[in-house]
């Protein structure tokens, strides 16, 4: 997988290739990505704790958020959103952790609280 901070978007409605919507603030991969329908939310990544955030109604590039708790690798399978809350799960090392931010607002996660046990390429799903 290449490390990159391109952000693509493609119109739903209609049949085409992808578009260049805007970078993210670091180059890396193994990102886990979510959103609200009004916010993109981009975290982690290859040992980062970096949070990142950009408005999907509007081309642009991403914005700093926040943070995670702790630095982890987590891979696209590990955010998900319900509208107001992200959770990010744990990362592809053996982890048990889980973080949250509150969408609407910027801020550092929160501890969610602990899987029931460590594991690593978790899926998410959002009850929504």
């Amino acid at each position: 997988m290449a490390n990159v901070n391109i952000i693509d978007y493609v119109t739903i409605a209609s049949v085409g290739n992808a578009s260049d919507f805007g970078d993210l603030t670091i180059t890396i991969g193994y990102r886990a990505g979510t959103s609200n329908g009004t916010r993109g939310i981009i975290g982690g990544g290859w040992g980062k704790d970096e949070i990142e955030y950009f408005t999907i109604s509007s081309l642009g590039n991403a914005t700093d958020f926040g943070d995670l708790t702790v630095a982890r690798t987590t891979s696209s399978d590990q955010a998900d959103c319900n509208g107001t809350r992200a959770c990010f799960g744990s990362g592809v090392e053996d982890e048990d952790m889980i973080d949250y931010i509150t969408v609407a607002s910027l801020g550092n996660a929160t501890d969610f609280g602990d899987t029931t046990i460590a594991a690593s390429a978790r899926s998410a799903c959002s009850g929504d």
